[in-house]
């Protein structure tokens, strides 16, 4: 899975694993954060949420505009310097007052914008590497590759922020409101491990990094397309953008009405195997076993298969003891369902490479277009899952009512969340790596870090469209929530396979 990849992917990929896992610290208890610290009802706190998450991948248009003049280098740096200022804010505790209010705001402009600079950038430089011809065919992988390093990050962020606030609060006392700031804090050192993986492996893609085009022009002259020709491309990727618009609405459910959902209306302990879910560190021996299972099978020599078998036998033994050292039961913290995404993808990365590269070996791997119809599919299986999930649940209202009473309402069992997340994961494996990867390839060669950031200006309008499940969690029935994100997904497939022909025309 990894052979024949350029060294720079490796670089790349893991100063944003470092990036990531900050943010995502932060996003596993933000929501929650808004309501807890400044009093907000749902519908305001998804508000802000999504509005934040809108900025967060709207800015890398301007950030992809100013790399096409100056570099992409250049903006990757300055992004993460930027960010480091907002995050500094965040960790603050101001209390919940209008001050505090307009520290924090100032801090989501300073994180927004300073991602905007880092991530899309970072990513065209990604699909930079594979412009060389020796690298062509790896282009798909590579991203996929990304797109798990990514996810490391964001599989131990959900245990980070719940494990640093509960120290803050249990062990230096602070109070639940202001313990929130530590967790925003670990996002400050991330960014220091993101920067300093960059620029120490810095020699295995300086050469991507552009900012000298007029210098290098004569050398490497870029490819010109007729008119026709970059319309044709500019067309097509909107086309993909309109549809990833409402993937994202419905996929970034999962920090705000999903993780509602996980905190009213989940089981609030787990036991048994059940609860061996929640530990981040058995979850990780999962994915050991995955990827040595990979080795165990594709390795060319006995020595290797050896190494890989004694991995694997291993960290079954620890995952054994483990749950021997089961012991009663334990408490679930809504954030911490934040992990299964991130750790599905991880495991799963492999599984779709192998499916995919057995495909492509039979000349049967389906373009990266139909991918993604086949990703809105998929995601609206998963909001299937959360209508049958909700019947005989009261509305949030209702719910809330009687927790104000001190009563508790019909809870459902975890195991949806936790399959919900899983058929998620399906579609996202679909959908977003592949779509970075098309838009990588399609975009006409002069607007590449432009079209980079308008694929992330189609994921801002939808985080922007999140807000509908928190304006949505209030007197309506919970399965009118999910249903209105299983339709979206379903027209938006339908839009891709009408469209088919012409987006695969492009992507040839």
């Amino acid at each position: 899975m990894f052979e024949g990849q350029p060294k720079g992917l490796f670089a790349l990929a893991l100063a944003n694993t470092g990036e990531r896992f900050g943010y995502y610290t932060m996003i596993a208890v933000f929501a929650l954060f808004l309501r807890a610290n400044f009093g907000l009802d749902p519908g305001t706190a998804g508000v802000i949420y999504s509005t934040f998450l809108g900025l967060v991948y709207f800015m890398p248009l301007f950030g992809g505009m100013l790399a096409d003049k100056f570099g992409f280098g250049r903006m990757v740096t300055l992004g993460i310097l930027v960010m480091f200022a907002g995050y500094l804010l965040l960790s603050v505790p101001l209390g919940g007052a209008t001050v505090a209010l307009i520290v924090m705001l100032a801090a989501l402009l300073f994180i927004s914008f300073g991602t905007g600079l880092f991530k899309g950038n970072l990513q065209v430089m990604v699909g930079n590497l594979y412009d060389d011809p020796k690298y062509t065919d790896k282009r798909d992988s590579g991203f996929s590759i990304f797109y798990m390093a990514i996810n490391i990050g964001a599989l131990f962020a959900p245990t980070a922020a719940v494990k640093i606030k509960e120290w803050a609060e249990s062990s230096l006392g602070f109070s639940g409101n202001d313990a929130y700031h530590f967790s925003f804090a670990v996002a400050c050192l991330s960014l220091v491990v993101s920067i300093a993986i960059y620029y120490l492996f810095r020699s295995t893609f300086k050469h991507v990094e552009g900012g000298e085009r007029k210098k290098d022009a004569a050398l490497q002259p870029e490819e010109e397309l007729s008119p026709a020709d970059t319309k044709a491309r500019i067309v097509a990727l909107c086309l993909v953008f309109a549809v990833v618009i409402f993937f994202w609405m419905a996929f970034h459910q999962n920090g705000l009405s999903l993780t509602y959902f996980a905190n009213e209306f989940t089981q609030k302990s787990s036991e048994g195997v059940q609860s061996m879910a929640f530990d981040v560190i058995n979850l990780f021996l999962i994915i050991i076993i995955v990827y040595a299972g990979f080795s165990l099978f594709q390795s060319k020599t006995s020595k290797a298969k050896g190494i890989s078998g004694v991995v694997i036998l291993v960290a079954l033994a620890l995952l054994y003891w483990k749950y021997t050292c089961i012991n009663g039961s334990i408490d679930l913290s809504a954030p911490i369902f934040q992990q299964f995404n991130p750790f599905y993808v991880v495991a799963l990365t492999p599984v779709s490479m192998a499916i995919f590269g057995s495909l492509a070996a039979k000349g049967k791997e389906p373009s990266a277009p139909r991918k993604i119809a086949y990703g809105m599919l998929v995601a609206a299986v998963a909001f299937l899952m959360m209508i049958i999930a909700s019947q005989g649940l009261l509305t949030p209202n209702e719910q809330k009512a009687l927790a104000d009473g001190g009563q508790v309402g019909p809870l459902a069992s975890a195991n949806w969340l936790i399959g919900t997340y899983l058929v998620l994961t399906f579609a996202e494996l679909l959908l977003s790596p592949m779509g970075i990867s098309f838009v990588s390839k399609v975009a006409p060669p002069k607007y590449k870090g432009m079209m980079m950031g308008g694929w992330f200006v189609a994921t801002a309008i939808g985080n922007f469209l999140v807000a509908v499940g928190g304006l949505l969690w209030g007197d309506f029935p919970l399965w009118v929530v999910w249903a209105v994100f299983l339709v979206l997904c379903i027209l938006s497939a339908l839009f891709m396979f009408v469209m088919m022909k012409r987006l695969e025309k492009v992507a040839k």
